[in-house]
């Protein structure tokens, strides 16, 4: 097999059932790619990429990506309950975040033992390469607990602090979005761009609430503020997939106070490569303070009246 190529030639679709074969296609497109098939077709279609600064790492986050959603699609538990909890008795973790999160930083231990990790549920290497992996085991716990379908899989990397890789991969939805610095945002292999700016009273929101009690009823009353600012307002459960849907026009706008870097690294790179804005307060990033992503004439509208309306502080 060509060095260019993926490896892997066979994905386990878990739980003694047969392990389906994976077409190898050349294309002439940027970076990897994987598309999920349609349902009812056989195997995954998995095309070869550039030699490229970033490549290695796109790649290496690609099948950590499909390897633990693999795992989260094919072996989870028909009794999944809640293994702890964290902020709040209803800011949940299950066995499955464990074992997920295991799976990646055994495999980014594997191909990559050198750099560091910061995950979710607690895996932290400081790493000596510069690069540093941000992963989020199951971004949108409480879906997959109740088994919706807006969750998935997020992995970042930056190099020195900046980001430059970011993958998020949704297996319910069938998609794997993800982004490298300066190269664009893609779906599926299809290259994606954020929906242009309509005024702010025809935007579609996106936004999240936190776990603690006090903090969401400040949010609640906020969210009552802008709403009739805006076209209407969303609420997925996964402010990785949120800031996906920004990317691919599915929402004009995203803004959540509380995020940390798992929730938002990987989708605030995939967001900017597709042609939104991000960022936190007026003038500075986005981050746990506030997390704001739109199309650029959104952005410019809904970030300085996010900032008057107060919601970065509780």
């Amino acid at each position: 097999m060509s060095s260019g190529l993926l490896p892997r030639p066979y994905r386990q679709t878990g739980g003694g059932r047969r392990r389906q074969p994976v077409r190898l296609i050349r294309t002439s497109a940027p970076y990897a790619r994987r598309v999920r098939p349609k349902p009812g077709t056989r195997g995954e279609t998995v095309t070869d990429q550039p030699d490229t600064p970033h490549a290695e790492l796109l790649r290496v986050a690609l099948e950590a990506a499909e390897r633990a959603g693999a795992l989260l699609r094919d072996e989870r538990p028909a009794s999944l309950g809640v293994a702890a909890t964290k902020t709040s008795p209803i800011d949940v973790v299950t066995e499955m975040d464990l074992a997920s999160e295991k799976l990646i930083a055994a495999h980014l231990a594997e191909h990559r033992p050198d750099d560091g990790i910061l995950g979710e549920e607690g895996a932290s290497t400081t790493g000596t390469s510069g690069v540093r992996w941000i992963v989020d085991p199951i971004d949108g716990t409480v879906n997959y607990l109740y088994g919706r379908q807006d969750w998935a899989v997020s992995i970042a990397a930056e190099l020195h602090g900046e980001r430059i890789v970011g993958v998020v991969s949704s297996p319910p939805r069938g998609q794997v979005h993800h982004a490298v610095l300066g190269g664009g945002a893609w779906l599926n292999g299809e290259r994606l761009r954020c929906r242009p700016s309509p005024e702010l009273g025809q935007a579609l929101v996106g936004t999240g609430f936190a776990y603690v009690q006090e903090r969401k009823e400040v949010q609640a009353r906020l969210f009552a503020e802008l709403l009739p600012h805006v076209r209407d307002i969303r609420r997925s459960g996964s402010a990785a997939l949120d800031l996906c849907d920004v990317a691919a026009g599915r929402l004009d706008a995203f803004y959540e106070r509380g995020t940390q870097a798992w929730d938002h690294a990987a989708g605030d790179l995939i967001a900017r490569e597709a042609g939104a804005l991000t960022g936190g307060r007026v003038g500075e990033i986005g981050g746990p303070e506030l997390m704001v992503a739109a199309s650029p004439g959104v952005f410019e509208r809904l970030q300085p009246l996010l900032d008057e309306l107060g919601a970065w502080h509780d």
